[in-house]
């Protein structure tokens, strides 16, 4: 082993700055990955009723035909009853 590696040190130094704006930088545990067009997105921003799957509505109703928000406001009429025929 070299000199380094025998004391416990790494090849490479851990960066300590912050990836991003602001003094946090970014918090990558909020980026996923959109199940149907694969782009990456911040789950927190996104418009989609299933954040954690789709990064628009978009994308939601293109994948699932609906979106859920749709769903949850859909109301069914009953249906007419039909008029037995006079004999």
């Amino acid at each position: 082993m070299k000199g380094g590696e025998a004391r416990g040190e790494r090849k490479h130094p851990v960066v300590d700055t912050p990836i991003g704006p602001g003094p946090a930088g970014m918090n990558l545990n909020h980026i996923k990955v959109c199940a149907r067009c694969n782009l990456r997105y911040d789950w927190r921003k996104s418009p989609s009723s299933m954040k954690m799957t789709y990064c628009s509505s978009l994308c939601e109703k293109a994948d699932l035909g609906f979106t859920l928000e749709a769903l949850l406001r859909y109301e069914r009429t009953a249906p007419e009853a039909e008029t037995a025929p006079a004999v």
